[in-house]
């Protein structure tokens, strides 16, 4: 497919993902204050246990409408992600076969919950962090906390940890259609632990250590799985288009 062709697919993919987020939006301003609420419960939380004060506070004039907007669209991001994320494999492997192509429907299908795996794990782990920051507050004292900062931190945390979570699924897909062998999934391993610490350190507002290796770890173990199978997957087919090749039948 030539270049100008290429971005026409990729401009057609991004605005039909972004049709899509909208409409999960609509869904998010809808449900706002419900959704709202959860993203506070692990900030109060913590900070009922010290026995401290704690609430989020708008600073600005446009500061609570400019945060519904975000919240609302972090939940389209969500509701959507099936849509999207069709989006992301059909604009992948535009020039496949059509059975390659009928692939998309496993994509989707392993791709969405393994997202809001990550998404979820993210979740878990956050009062964690939340528990840790709140300890520098002394007792008796209020942190009033600005609605930007702290929301738009446990938005990114979530939505980050549920697309690391999908590079394993996108990795073996690839594989399956023929694109990428596990061979070289295998060499660029030490990238993938590095970019695994360094992505978690980004992502963990706490000092120790104990807490990064804790959100490390899942995704450098789902990048080895991936790589496990794409390689065990590549061994069966080198060996049925050897069998191929000795019969004169040389299929894929």
């Amino acid at each position: 497919m030539p270049l100008r062709e290429h971005l026409l697919e990729l401009r057609k993919r991004l605005v039909l993902a972004a049709i899509g987020i909208l409409l999960g939006a609509v869904l998010g301003w809808i449900v706002y204050d419900v959704v709202f609420r959860a993203l506070q419960d692990p900030l109060l939380d913590a900070a009922a246990e010290r026995g401290i004060s704690a609430s989020v506070n708008f600073g600005g004039l446009a500061s609570a409408m400019d945060m519904k907007f975000k919240v609302a669209i972090f939940i389209g991001a969500i509701v959507s992600s099936p849509w999207w994320l069709y989006q992301l494999w059909a604009f992948v492997t535009p020039g496949l076969t059509r059975r390659e192509r009928s692939s998309a429907i496993g994509f989707v299908g392993v791709a969405v919950p393994m997202f809001l795996l990550g998404a979820g794990f993210a979740w878990f782990v956050l009062p964690r962090a939340v528990t840790v920051l709140t300890e520098f507050v002394p007792e008796d004292a209020t942190n009033l906390i600005d609605a930007q900062t702290y929301l738009s931190f446990v938005m990114r945390f979530v939505l980050a940890f549920g697309i690391a979570f999908l590079v394993p699924v996108l990795m073996v897909c690839l594989n399956l259609v023929g694109l990428v062998r596990g061979v070289t999934w295998l060499k660029g391993w030490r990238w993938a632990v590095l970019i695994s610490m360094v992505f978690s350190a980004i992502m963990t507002p706490t000092p120790d250590v104990l807490t990064m290796l804790v959100l490390a770890a899942p995704t450098i173990g789902l990048y080895m799985a991936a790589v496990g199978l794409s390689v065990l997957r590549d061994r069966r087919v080198d060996k049925r288009l050897a069998r191929a090749a000795d019969d004169g039948t040389l299929t894929r």
